[in-house]
């Protein structure tokens, strides 16, 4: 019935006699789990230099025109004969969907937008995945399933008209811009806080998982709410050998790219633009991919982003196909959700993903590793280093297993509860995390430095963060965690009160902590505390050294010279 869619930050002065990042880090044990020096090995692509004009074949760029047979044929016929560039000419280009094929190099000249209808009639519903599982979905702009070498290059701008396809919440909005908003046309839910561009959008909003592909529902129903079923701006599945170089890639319905259980894929200087309040406006989707570089590649959007994910819950943990060998460096990263950030769909797991020499201004968070019950799936093998930020919202560095699907930053007026505590059997579902070796890390403005949550069936494990430099309102919390190693850190921290919050952890080493002052350096709960030592800290700068609560015993924590 359908078609499957083949689906730098200013550093603040630190005293010079703190530490030096790299002496220090080669004599401490968590400099052992880095290894930055066998990176995976991504496969490039090749591409004959016989080039198609899509003016051949009628191509207007009138800004009228829709084009969407002329170029979809110049790719057709360029794959037959063996493959090739088809080339986009300067000029404004209106399209429908485009798919590409293999060993074909689909090439944007300067000053080319490519510019995707805002008629949702040109995009047919299609069987896709969104969030992780099967659902249906309006045909990606951009798609290719299967394909091998293929490329989009050049210095052009692909435009999604997000605009036209997205809901907008009145709180992410000035007064001036919800007004020009409401002009615009569309309608509004009951309480008039998120604006839909239409009836059927506004439909689809009110219900669970309406995209879900099930037996009881028909071409009718999907029909009733299509325009809800936004899709991501492009989507390769299942392809081999793909590059994405020196492309703007701008205003996505949803996520903006997408590559689906894809191997050897480089992204080279691309940039990926959104609103910031674009609902589901990530930047980078790596999703059950393997071997993956991306590099000098920058994102602006409305969620994460650059992001790794492998499936949702049952689905994913039945694909089974983890996000592996992944490199991620010389980028930057401005308003986003998460600068870099795992889950909270990786059910199939993730490995051996190692991210340098990055920077982000801005974001809610720095480096995010969310995951929630439910998923399942084993994340390990993360390695990060020189990682510079500034001005970010929430935490520096966040590990957190109590993804609640809200944005990390509340809106105004916005109240939200702390999880309850409570202890569940460990089953297929539970996610784990694990293996973390994070170094040189300075981050110039947070709400706080460092956040570990894990679950009480399920610790964090096996954290280690060498080098950190943070100026924040809060230090360091960490809950239901174990094997987690803080080492020569600076903490320029407002509200240390306390520096050092820990709950329920085990075999928690902090060492050459400094900081300015603190009210109170330690605050202790729980009764499930264990082997916990600073070591190689003065702590004769906090007024009050510990204080313990909740069934904490004081024989937990070591302190040493």
């Amino acid at each position: 019935m359908f078609k499957y869619e083949k689906v730098v930050s200013a550093i603040f002065a630190v005293p010079l006699f703190v530490f030096s990042f790299n002496a220090v880090a080669q004599n401490t044990n968590a400099a052992k789990g880095y290894s930055f020096d066998n990176l995976p090995v991504v496969a490039a692509t090749s591409f004959k230099k016989d080039t198609i004009s899509i003016l051949k074949y009628g191509a207007k760029n009138d800004g009228l025109t829709l084009n969407t047979n002329s170029i979809n044929q110049a790719i057709s016929d360029c794959n037959k004969r063996g493959g090739g560039v088809v080339l986009i000419p300067e000029g404004l280009w209106i399209t429908g969907p485009i798919e590409l094929r293999s060993n074909v190099n689909l090439h944007l000249k300067k000053n080319a937008l490519l510019q995707f209808t805002k008629d949702f009639n040109q995009y047919p519903l299609v069987e896709g995945s969104w969030e992780g599982i099967p659902q249906m979905r309006n045909q990606s702009p951009i798609w290719a399933i299967g394909q091998q070498n293929i490329a989009i290059t050049g210095f052009g701008i692909i435009d999604g008209a997000g605009d036209a396809w997205r809901m907008v919440k009145k709180d992410k909005l000035t007064e001036s811009q919800w007004k020009d908003l409401l002009a615009s046309g569309g309608i509004l839910s009951e309480n008039k806080k998120i604006w839909y561009p239409s009836e059927k959008s506004l439909k689809g909003s009110k219900m669970k998982d309406p995209g879900l592909i099930t037996k009881e529902k028909n071409a009718d129903f999907y029909a009733e709410i299509k325009d809800f079923l936004r899709p991501n701006l492009m989507v390769l599945t299942s392809c081999k050998r793909v590059l994405l170089e020196g492309v703007t890639f701008q205003n996505s319905p949803a996520w903006n790219l997408h590559p689906l259980m894809t191997e050897d894929l480089t992204i080279r200087n691309v940039y990926a633009k959104n609103p910031w309040y674009a609902q589901n406006g990530d930047g980078l989707d790596l999703e059950s991919c393997k071997n993956v570089l991306v590099e000098g590649s920058t994102f602006d959007v409305g969620d994460d982003g650059i992001c790794i994910k492998s499936g949702r819950d049952a689905a994913g943990r039945k694909r089974g196909m983890p996000t592996e060998n992944v490199i991620i460096r010389n980028s930057t990263v401005y308003h986003a959700h998460g600068g870099f950030v795992i889950g909270s769909e990786m059910s199939g797991g993730a490995r051996n993903i190692f991210i340098s020499d990055c920077t982000f201004i801005g974001t809610d968070i720095g480096l995010r590793f969310k995951t929630t019950r439910g998923r399942g799936g084993i994340v390990e093998n993360i390695y990060a280093k020189n990682i510079n930020m500034k001005d970010i919202a929430g935490e520096a560095i966040l590990f957190d297993m109590y993804y609640a699907a809200v944005d990390p930053i509340p809106l105004a007026g916005e109240t939200r509860e702390t999880p309850k505590l409570k202890l569940l059997p460990v089953t297929e579902e539970t996610p784990v995390f694990r293996k973390f070796y994070i170094r040189n890390i300075v981050c110039d403005g947070a709400e706080k430095a460092v956040f570990v949550r894990g679950l009480p069936e399920m610790s964090i494990s096996d954290i280690y963060i060498d080098n950190l430099i943070a100026k924040a309102k809060a230090g360091i919390d960490i809950q239901e965690a174990k094997n987690i190693h803080i080492s020569n850190a600076h903490l320029e921290i407002k509200n240390a009160l306390p520096l050092i919050y820990i709950q329920n952890g085990k075999s928690i080493g902090l060492k050459n902590i400094s900081y300015i002052n603190a009210d109170l350096l330690f605050r202790i709960n729980g009764d499930r505390n264990a082997d916990i030592i600073l070591s190689e800290t003065n702590t004769t700068k906090s007024k009050l050294k510990t204080e313990f609560g909740h069934g904490a015993a004081a024989g937990v924590l070591q302190i040493k010279k």
